[in-house]
């Protein structure tokens, strides 16, 4: 396993200089912040626009930092130094995120101490922590979610060995690290209930074991806002933690059901305007919905937050009601899938780095059986190309094309191996996929070629800029909803 901690430190090593987005200076300030206010006064500093939005534990772990950060360079920790960006402080920002991921690599390691298979425990392992997504996202678009997955992964290795309330215990703290993992709470609420809470002899209700996972749970939530409880400021923290002024859909679209019914609306447009229909004009001219505000449509019904939160929570009652029924753990962990799957599919205001929450737990089961693998290949192809434009400077192209053909050629052959019983080779994907399915994945190298080169040799560098986000979007989002229609098959039917 060390050989995969070599490689994976090498390449990010070599990305310390590449291109970093506005989350870079959101991390310094929060650095700043933590370091040089007093507490009662990080959920109201507002010198920056990036405000201090994730939860309490997680501005511990920026106050952590920032003690550090002082001793390489003073000024990156002054609230009023905004964009402040010296060879320092890159430098260090981009070390804390390859170092606070070490504790992902050891949650992997942990996890799969159990699997007798070296070779797949390898794949896993290694597929995870040099997985293209998290190193566009955290090593070059720059954030930490490597440390957050950790503490997931963490979690769901105890509730594999049946140590469940530490399981809890450990989710607890991820939520007060990083609140978007809400979107998995409803699977592991049935999970612990139904698991820990309900006798599995003679289904009587334990009260103890309820009363004991729901004060620890309550612990950990009590130790990360007392001091916030005490100054009265949880109305701040909740306006930080759930802004809902913002639209349905972010300026790129995510590539989820919303983005492919923003682009029915787009195509509905087109017919409009031939037919003559009566068309809302707003609409219209707002190609790049999603800034703030509501989301309007042209042609389509509007879509308020209340129907994407009754639409998400029906899905997710459908996955529920499996669990309860069966909760074992793979149960359980197609079930943390899918409540993010939802979630990212049908929520409101998704972005496209959310896809994470997806492709990082899913990871984990790809081993189980072919179809796995066949959904596996479907999923990561769609979901890896949606985060290609967060890397929009034409001199990352080739360091996101590149990560991406060396993973999937190195972890789909890999997986494909094992399910090839009758040859030394690996399983081709032809015959894990439809002709229609390798169809659809070559049409990723038509868009790759027409977003890096048509696009701008058709319409110039100024014109219809959204088009090939817009393309991107759609196209991924297809992928997606298919991966999701096959995996909530899989998981109901099998």
């Amino acid at each position: 396993m060390k050989d995969i901690l070599f490689i994976s430190t090498f390449i990010k090593l070599l990305l310390l200089p590449a291109y970093r987005s506005t989350d870079f200076e959101v991390h310094r300030n929060w650095l700043a912040i933590t370091h040089s206010l007093p507490i009662n006064k990080w959920y109201i500093e507002s010198t920056s626009e990036w405000t201090l939005d994730y939860p309490p534990f997680f501005a511990w772990f920026e106050k952590f930092l920032s003690f550090f950060a002082a001793r390489v360079d003073p000024e990156i920790v002054k609230v009023d130094h905004l964009h402040y960006a010296s060879y320092e402080t890159v430098v260090f920002q981009r070390l804390t995120v390859i170092l606070s991921e070490l504790l992902l690599y050891w949650a992997l390691i942990r996890y799969t101490s159990t699997d007798k298979n070296q070779f797949i425990k390898w794949l896993i392992v290694g597929s995870l922590f040099v997985h293209p997504g998290l190193i566009m996202v955290d090593h070059i678009h720059f954030q930490y979610n490597g440390v957050l997955y950790g503490l997931l992964i963490l979690s769901l290795g105890e509730a594999r060995k049946n140590n469940l309330l530490l399981s809890a215990v450990l989710f607890a703290t991820l939520l007060n690290f990083k609140h978007i993992y809400l979107y998995l709470a409803p699977a592991y609420f049935v999970f612990l209930l139904k698991r820990y809470c309900i006798s599995q002899n003679d289904s009587r209700f334990l009260l103890g074991r309820f009363i004991t996972l729901g004060s620890s749970v309550v612990g950990i939530f009590g130790l990360s806002f007392a001091p916030f409880i005490y100054w009265n400021q949880l109305p701040n923290i909740f306006g930080r933690l759930f802004p809902f002024t913002r639209g349905l859909c972010h300026a790129y679209w995510a590539p989820n059901f919303w983005a492919l019914y923003a682009g029915a609306d787009r195509i509905f447009i087109i017919v409009g305007k031939k037919l003559g229909w009566d068309l809302n004009e707003e609409a219209i001219t707002s190609m790049t919905r999603g800034y703030v505000g509501d989301t309007q449509f042209a042609v389509l019904p509007t879509v308020s937050a209340l129907h994407t939160l009754l639409l998400t929570v029906f899905v997710q009652l459908i996955v529920l009601q499996k669990l309860w029924r069966k909760p074992t753990f793979n149960n359980f962990l197609s079930s943390v899938v899918l409540c993010g799957f939802s979630s990212y599919l049908f929520g409101w205001h998704v972005h496209e780095k959310a896809i994470m929450i997806v492709l990082v737990p899913y990871g984990l089961m790809v081993a189980d059986n072919v179809n796995r693998l066949r959904i596996f290949v479907i999923l990561s192809t769609a979901g890896i190309f949606s985060l290609f434009p967060l890397l929009f400077q034409p001199s990352e192209t080739p360091v996101k094309v590149t990560l991406s053909l060396l993973w999937f050629t190195s972890v789909i052959p890999g997986f494909a191996h094992k399910f090839n019983r009758i040859s030394i080779y690996p399983r081709p994907l032809t015959q894990v996929l439809s002709i229609w399915e390798l169809i659809y994945l070559i049409g990723f190298f038509i868009l790759q070629v027409y977003i890096s080169c048509i696009h701008d040799m058709i319409f110039g560098y100024d014109r219809f800029q959204f088009l090939p986000l817009m393309m991107t979007s759609v196209y991924c989002g297809i992928g997606i909803m298919y991966g999701w229609v096959l995996l909530m098959k899989a998981y109901l039917f099998e």
